[in-house]
Parts: C-alpha cells; structure tokens; sequence
C-alpha cells in the first residue's frame, strides 16, 4: 500500500521486488506469502456484521491481487515467478501443489503463495507458517511497516514500548505480543521454525538478514 490509504502503490511494489532479485542472486530460495489488508480484511467484515466465512473468503481473493502485481513487478526485474494460490482460479494461476512449489524453487523460480490457508478462519500468518513447513523453510521472514521488530507494548501507542531483540515464541504467546496470530505461532513454535521480524521500510533488511546480520527480532526456540 505504501503511502496509500487504500491499493496497490507501484512503487512499493517495485521496491519489493528489487530486494527479492539481490536475495535470489545470492542463490537463496524465495517463497513469500501476500496478506490482502491493503484490499479488504476480512476481520474488518466480520465487525460490520457479515459473516466471517464469507469475509475471510473475500480476504483470501484480495491476496490474489496482490499476488499477480507482485509477480508482474518481480518479472520486469527477469525473476521467474509462479502464482500458486490455495483458492483455485485457472486463468490466471497455478493451484496451490506443494510438490510442484519445491520443484519450482528448485529451478531458482520466485514462488508466490495467493489465497491463504484457501480455509476461512486462519490468518496469512497461519498460511506462512504452514507453507513454510511444507517446502522445508529454513526460516521465515516477517515483514512490518514502520516497525522494526517486536516490542513489550505496542509502541504506537506507548511511548516507553521496549524493542525486543530476541524472545522464543512460546513467551510471545504467554504475552500476548503482536508477532504472527497464536495459532501461527503456535504452529512455528512446534516444528522450531524460526521467524526473523524486521522493517519492509528499508530495502536492505531482507538482504541483511540472509547475509547473516541481526536485524529486527528474533523469534526462537
């Protein structure tokens, strides 16, 4: 969304993917997982009163969207990307196969996973945490806007918030502290699946992280 109150800011898109080409030329494997809240969020629905199948259906279409401007930025950079979404649509992307997504990295292509878990009721959050799992993910990267990491307290709100540099996922759930929903968190804290949390604002994080350096949070067993 960038700057945006609303959509898709070219620009920032633009911007995600000249970070996704220096990791790829680096010779990393990339999957990413979309949201669709710049679109529509369906706990937003929910709260006006529609029904929160329906809502969280409408979130997951809205993730396709921005799936296929991600794909569309990323290839005008020459990175060979393929959509796969959970919900399938024919036309315009692959069916979510797990099989075919590792093969896919395998060949150096830029996997985008579209339409969440394709399940009502389970965040994006969920949906990273599940495919990461899937394609055997070394760790997960957990991009904020404006926000460089974890915080004791949201710090928008409180101006004596503390950064975290490090905590297991198992006290972020204890806290309640905003990394990914419970249930994704849960799921990462089961299979020792690390989560680097970090500011998208900087192009370079991305590319620091998979160098090495500490940047942001870090989520651990």
């Amino acid at each position: 969304m960038g700057q945006r109150s609303y959509g898709i800011d070219p620009d920032r898109i633009r911007a995600v993917a000249r970070t996704v080409r220096r990791v790829m030329d680096r010779g990393v494997e990339v999957a990413i997982v979309v949201g669709g809240g710049n679109i529509y969020r369906g706990l937003e629905g929910t709260a006006r009163g529609m029904d929160r199948a329906s809502a969280d259906y409408m979130g997951m279409l809205a993730t396709v969207l921005n799936a296929l401007a991600l794909q569309d930025a990323l290839e005008r950079e020459d990175v060979v990307t393929r959509v796969q979404s959970a919900i399938p649509i024919a036309e315009v992307c692959e069916p979510y196969i797990r099989r075919r997504a590792i093969r896919h990295l395998e060949r150096g292509r830029v996997v985008i996973f579209a339409g969440g878990t394709g399940n009502p009721f389970f965040t994006t959050d969920t949906a990273a945490g599940l495919r990461a799992l899937e394609i055997h993910a070394e760790a997960i990267l957990m991009a904020k806007n404006n926000v460089e990491g974890v915080y004791d307290m949201d710090p928008s709100e409180h101006a004596e918030a503390r950064f975290l540099p490090t905590i297991t996922h198992g006290e972020a759930i204890e806290r309640g502290l905003k990394v990914m929903d419970s249930t994704a968190l849960s799921l990462c804290k089961d299979n020792d699946l690390p989560i680097y949390v970090f500011n998208m604002s900087d192009e370079q994080n991305i590319d620091r992280i998979v160098r090495g350096e500490r940047v942001g949070t870090l989520v651990t067993a």
